[in-house]
C-alpha cells in the first residue's frame, strides 16, 4: 500500500467499535500475558472488559517505561507564534469564525517568548501557529526557526500541514520534528467540525505523516483529539497510523498525544466523554503495545491527574504553557486556543518530578547540521 489512506479504508469504522467491545476478559488477559502485543491485543486493552485490569496494566506500562525510558522525563514548553487561522473548527479558539483580536508575533516578540522559555531551562520548544498561509507561512516559519536555532537544543512545529519540499525546506533550517493530529479518523465526523478551510480537506491532512516521512523528518506526533467521536475507535486508528509509519518510515521516532477537548470561548461539548481512568487505560495501552514510542501529556490535564500519570508510561511533559501569541510576556491577556488545567510554575513542575523520583530533562542531545 503506498499510503495510510489505503490502510485506513480497509478497516469498517464500525466494525472496529464493534470488535473493541466485543473483547472478552479472557482477551485481555492473553494480551498482558503477550511478548509482542499486536493491534487485536491493543484493542482488548482499551476494552470496557480490560477495565479491572487497570491496575495489572498499570504495572505493567509502568515497568516497562522504567526498563527503556529509566527515570527521566523530557520536559517541552510550546511558543505560540500566531492565532491567524483561515479554518473554521467547530472546537478551536482561534477559529475564523471568532471574533478575536488576531495577533502575529514579529522577530522582536518571538525573541522576548524565547529568552522567557530559556530562562526557565527549556531546551525543547514547540512552534504553534493557527493555518493562515499568507501571514504564517512556510517563509514565516523558517524564519522563526532560523532566529530561535543558536538558543534552542530542538526545535519542533505544530502548524499547517505542507508539501513535501517545504517540510524539507524546514529541515533543512533546523526542524526537529512535527506535530500533526488528525483530530479523528472517522471522515464524515471530521467534516462536520472542519466545514471550511484547508483543514477540510480530511485526506490531505491525513497523508501528512507519509509526506514528512518521505521528507525525512526526525520524529512525528500523531494522535486524535477525544471528544469529537468514540475515544476507542479512534485510538485504534491511531494505533494503526503509527504502525503503519513506523514500518514505512523506519528511521523517523514517533510520539503520541492524548489531548481531550477542553473548554474555549464558545466551546463544544464532547460527543463521548472521556474520563481520567480511561485516558490512563489508554496510556497504559499505548505504552504495552509499543515500548520506544514517546508517550506526551501536555497542561490541558489537571495536575492531580499528571502527578500520578508520570509513573505510568508517560515520557514527555509541558509545563507553565500559554496557548495565546505572547502569552508569556508579550501579550498574556490575549485570547488562548484553549484552557490549560495545570497552572503550576515549571519550578513547581520541575520539582513535583524530582519528589517522585523523576529526573527533567531539558536537553538530550546536539543536533549536528
Amino acid at each position: 500500500m503506498t499510503n495510510f489512506k489505503e490502510h485506513l479504508n480497509a478497516h469498517s469504522w464500525d466494525a472496529v467499535l464493534e470488535s473493541i467491545f466485543s473483547k472478552t476478559e479472557r482477551d485481555v488477559e492473553l494480551a498482558l500475558a503477550s511478548a509482542k502485543p499486536n493491534l487485536e491485543d491493543f484493542k482488548a486493552l482499551i476494552s470496557p472488559a480490560a477495565k479491572p485490569f487497570l491496575e495489572q496494566m498499570a504495572a505493567k506500562s509502568k515497568a516497562i517505561t522504567q526498563k527503556r525510558f529509566g527515570n527521566t522525563m523530557q520536559m517541552y514548553a510550546p511558543l505560540y507564534l500566531s492565532n491567524e487561522c483561515q479554518n473554521i473548527c467547530t472546537y478551536c479558539g482561534f477559529s475564523l469564525t471568532n471574533k478575536i483580536p488576531r495577533k502575529t508575533l514579529t522577530d522582536a516578540e518571538i525573541l522576548k517568548e524565547a529568552q522567557f522559555l530559556k530562562d526557565k531551562g527549556f531546551q525543547h520548544i514547540l512552534l504553534v501557529t493557527g493555518e493562515a498561509n499568507q501571514t504564517v507561512g512556510v517563509g514565516y516559519i523558517a524564519n522563526a526557526i532560523r532566529l530561535l536555532k543558536p538558543h534552542f537544543a530542538n526545535i519542533s512545529i505544530e502548524i499547517q500541514p505542507l508539501d513535501q519540499d517545504e517540510y524539507e525546506l524546514l529541515i533543512k533550517e533546523g526542524l526537529y520534528a512535527t506535530l500533526v493530529y488528525q483530530e479523528t479518523y472517522h471522515e464524515a465526523t471530521y467534516k462536520i467540525h472542519h466545514p471550511k478551510g484547508k483543514k477540510s480537506n480530511f485526506d490531505y491532512r491525513l497523508e501528512t505523516p507519509d509526506r514528512l516521512g518521505k521528507a525525512g523528518i526526525h520524529k512525528i506526533g500523531i494522535g486524535a483529539l477525544f471528544g469529537l467521536e468514540d475515544w476507542r475507535a479512534d485510538s485504534f486508528f491511531t494505533a494503526l497510523h503509527l504502525k503503519y509509519l513506523q514500518k514505512t518510515y523506519w528511521k523517523t521516532k514517533y510520539s503520541i498525544s492524548f489531548p481531550r477537548l477542553r473548554p474555549f470561548s464558545g466551546g463544544l461539548e464532547p460527543k463521548v466523554a472521556m474520563t481520567d481512568p480511561d485516558l490512563l487505560q489508554l496510556i497504559c495501552a499505548y505504552r504495552i503495545l509499543d515500548e520506544d514510542v514517546e508517550l506526551s501529556i501536555s497542561t490541558r490535564e489537571q495536575e492531580k491527574f499528571r502527578d500520578h500519570i508520570v509513573h505510568l508510561g508517560i515520557t514527555s511533559m509541558s509545563a507553565e504553557s500559554k496557548t495565546n501569541p505572547g502569552g508569556y510576556v508579550v501579550e498574556p491577556q490575549s485570547l488562548e486556543q484553549f484552557e490549560i488545567s495545570d497552572e503550576r510554575s515549571t519550578e513547581a513542575i520541575a520539582q513535583m518530578l524530582r519528589d517522585s523520583g523523576r529526573e527533567p530533562v531539558w536537553k538530550d542531545w546536539d543536533q549536528n547540521w
